[in-house]
């Protein structure tokens, strides 16, 4: 089996950062938020986020900020609960999110939440589990879960089941492995996994794995390392990751690495790009893969991490 390419992979991920006029810059430049948090937590798993220059992304960051408390995915970008997250997460590999007026930002994202306990991702309404998931793990992260009507937010999520055992986007959308990771990671943050029927659940899940080794979102579908990450934290929260062949999947993500550049693509001989490096590395942490720390499924963030904030240690 091949090995991580650790030194390559924080390289490639350094570079892209510097590189403002690359294809890959300018294609990311709307949500160049979400695309700071996969760089910095890859670097932080791989325990190297001391190679970045902390006051400078923060300083960045803030200035993606809207007066409404949320955050949009670059600067002068209209804000988003997608972007919201991904800065409250990048300030928390930093144990700074005390730089946010807490309150602001939560009110924010509670004023999103519909009548029928969905959460619409912006002022503009469209609704998606994602956004319900997003909204959960922003404020329990925050400490401010309170703003909300939490139980009529596990009604709606609950209301997306189907009769696989998995979830959609919305009641009656199909099931597809991205917005399960997003229904069971609301769910366990909110202390509501006793409305997943695991076992249903799991075997769905389970099935995803093709004769690669790696895994797909739904039946039919080419494998995709992101899927490395879906899957697998939706079946850790579960406790059904045991049905899977994780050697085989392992295989499946080195597989995909660039060896020489760095970074690692959706399948092999692909295009690397900063979102599978990230769901491939996250994935092998989930894997237990040597010499990287930890990653908790439902925050996507490293344990440590998520234990400073709830644990103070």
């Amino acid at each position: 089996m091949g090995e991580l390419a650790v030194e390559k992979h924080v390289k490639f991920i350094l570079t892209i950062e510097k590189e403002k006029d690359s294809f890959e810059s300018v294609v990311m430049e709307h949500i160049r938020l979400n695309g700071a948090y996969w760089a910095l937590t890859t670097l932080d798993i791989l325990g190297k986020l001391n190679t970045v220059d902390q006051d400078e992304v923060i300083s960045w960051m803030m200035q993606c900020q809207h007066e409404s408390g949320g955050f949009g995915g670059n600067i002068g970008h209209d804000p988003h609960l997608l972007y919201t997250l991904s800065a409250i997460q990048v300030l928390a590999l930093f144990d700074k999110i005390d730089a946010l007026d807490i309150d602001k930002v939560s009110n924010y994202i509670a004023g999103l939440q519909n009548n029928d306990g969905s959460f619409s991702g912006d002022m503009w309404g469209e609704i998606d589990t994602r956004f319900s998931c997003v909204a959960i793990l922003s404020l329990a992260l925050l400490k401010r879960l309170d703003k909300i009507n939490v139980e009529k937010a596990v009604n709606y999520i609950v209301s997306c089941k189907n009769l696989d055992g998995g979830f959609g986007c919305t009641p009656g959308a199909e099931s597809h492995a991205g917005q399960i990771f997003c229904c069971v990671a609301a769910l366990a943050v909110t202390g509501s996994l006793h409305h997943v029927d695991k076992d249903l659940l799991g075997w769905w899940l389970c099935e995803r794995q093709v004769k690669s080794g790696g895994l797909n979102g739904r039946p039919e579908k080419l494998p995709d390392v992101c899927y490395s990450w879906w899957v697998l934290s939706s079946l850790i929260m579960i406790d059904r990751v045991h049905w899977i062949d994780k050697e085989k999947l392992i295989k499946f993500i080195l597989d995909c690495q660039d060896k020489e550049n760095g970074g690692i693509s959706d399948r092999p001989e692909d295009a690397v790009d900063v979102f599978h490096t990230y769901f491939g590395v996250a994935g092998l942490s989930l894997l237990e893969y040597p010499g990287l720390k930890a990653i908790d499924p439902a925050y996507a963030l490293p344990v440590d991490v998520v234990n400073r904030i709830f644990f103070g240690r």
